[in-house]
């Protein structure tokens, strides 16, 4: 838990959300203690059944206090359990040395009037102002993804803070972007023992100078005025071997009829057409082409190539409005609702130039033979073999729902991730615990992934002007 600065031993009183959205969390608090209100124990057995992800969290968590909780007396719960367990997944953390505290005995709930105590958020407030009063010497914070809860607590005089465990970066300025601008000085200072040669039509160059230490595995380097873009393969010591890169803004680098119409978009269509490249993260906000650019790729490599079977498709199922309820058919019909972006691209990229309408009915049928709807929520336990996976609207998926998606690829498969982390519509998600500014910065050392920051928007001159002015 990155907390706040706070001086003097703390105890930590968890709200059931934090348990829900991240059931490790129990592990998480370093050598601080935690506390559960009865309550929240109520409420992850309210939450646990059905095959939605705060289920399988709920009763995952409800696994880890069983495991605590075996074999413990009445006298080892009163003096609280050790959570320095060695055998628990923590996905590359450190197991918390503090203790697990149980609520054992009523307390007699000191709220206004106006909270009635009867609702588990406002439980859960009364039982921490308790803690409070009963041990004033210890700092007692509620923890809770609750906004409004840690509103309510600071206003009655409680400390509160979010879980922020989970958060990547202090500052989604700092989010990795896939490309970096090299200095007008930039051969000067690294082309003096540079070696170069051909290889396929393109240009490899050997370089060696201090600006190599801060770049990453196929992440690009371009040239504001000469037009000059490249990618890194390798990285060794202070050498790098750079490969430039090739320009599909030139209608005869045309990717099913799509041809890049800026910097960004050219280095997207590169990784996304480099078949050593298993791994790619676009983001970008609305129209900048994500989507587009990643069907016209998939379906070159797919229907003409025949480097993959099919194009698979999923997104996570949340409306930006009022839920349209139950949809009935099969699961590729009930997720046509929210594939409406691909609809809209497969309209552009299936256009046929000759044929009229039946060309038009012929490209259809193809395509759809090869692009299949996904639901995520029918993901597990799935492998995928020698197919194009594309995620999209990846930001409204939790680390641990993006870890589920990406390990279901198998020999042959390439996953593209897709989204706009300023556009979140899951609750208790942000730019900086996204599940897609988490995959972006892990995988930027890998040497088969790469990542693109998409930043002009494309679509019309009336979408540019909106998107600066509303």
């Amino acid at each position: 838990m990155n907390a706040k600065q706070v001086e003097g031993k703390r105890l930590f009183v968890l709200d059931t959300n934090i348990l829900m959205h991240d059931p490790s969390s129990l592990f998480r608090f370093k050598e601080h203690d935690i506390y559960l209100p009865m309550i929240v124990l109520e409420e992850l057995d309210n939450n646990k059944k059905g095959n939605s992800e705060v289920a399988r969290n709920a009763r995952q968590s409800s696994r880890f206090l069983d495991d605590l909780l075996s074999n413990a007396s009445s006298e080892a719960i009163e003096q609280g359990l050790s959570l320095n367990i060695q055998n628990i997944d923590l996905n590359h953390a450190e197991a918390g040395t503090g203790r697990l505290f149980f609520q054992t005995k009523h307390f007699k709930h000191e709220l206004p009037d106006s909270l009635p105590g009867d609702k588990a958020d406002n439980n859960i407030l009364g039982t921490a102002l308790a803690l409070n009063t009963e041990y004033p010497d210890t700092t007692i914070t509620l923890v809770s993804k609750d906004i409004n809860l840690r509103i309510k607590a600071s206003i009655v005089g409680l400390h509160a803070e979010d879980y922020t465990n989970d958060q990547v970066l202090d500052d989604v300025n700092l989010l990795h972007t896939g490309s970096k601008a090299i200095d007008d000085d930039f051969w000067d200072n690294h082309g003096k023992e540079m070696d170069s040669w051909m290889e396929s039509g393109r240009s490899f160059y050997r370089i060696n100078g201090p600006e190599v230490k801060s770049w990453y595995t196929n992440e690009f380097v371009y040239h504001e005025n000469d037009g000059f873009e490249a990618i890194v393969r390798k990285i060794e010591d202070d050498d790098a071997t750079i490969e430039t890169v090739r320009d599909f803004r030139n209608e005869s680098n045309s990717i099913w009829g799509i041809n890049a119409r800026n910097r960004e978009q050219n280095l997207a269509l590169n990784l996304l057409m480099d078949p050593e490249i298993d791994f790619v993260s676009l983001l970008g906000m609305a129209g900048t082409g994500k989507t587009l650019l990643s069907l016209a790729a998939g379906l070159e490599q797919t229907l003409d190539q025949k480097r993959y079977r099919e194009i698979i498709m999923t997104r996570v199922t949340i409306p930006v409005g009022e839920d349209i309820g139950f949809l009935p058919g099969t699961e590729e019909e009930k997720m046509t609702p929210w594939m409406g972006a691909l609809m809209d691209n497969l309209e552009v990229l299936t256009e046929p130039s000759e044929g009229g309408d039946w060309g038009r009915a012929a490209t259809n049928d193809l395509v759809s033979q090869r692009i299949k709807i996904r639901s995520v929520n029918f993901m597990r336990g799935r492998t995928f073999l020698n197919r194009y996976v594309i995620i999209d609207e990846a930001q409204n998926l939790t680390s641990k729902q993006l870890k589920t998606l990406v390990t279901r690829a198998g020999p042959g498969t390439k996953i593209v991730c897709l989204g706009n982390i300023a556009q979140i519509d899951t609750p208790y998600l942000s730019e900086t615990t996204s599940g897609l500014t988490y995959v972006v910065d892990r995988f930027k050392n890998w040497s088969h992934s790469g990542h693109v920051t998409l930043i002009r928007g494309e679509r019309s001159r009336l979408a540019d002007y909106a998107s600066d002015i509303l």
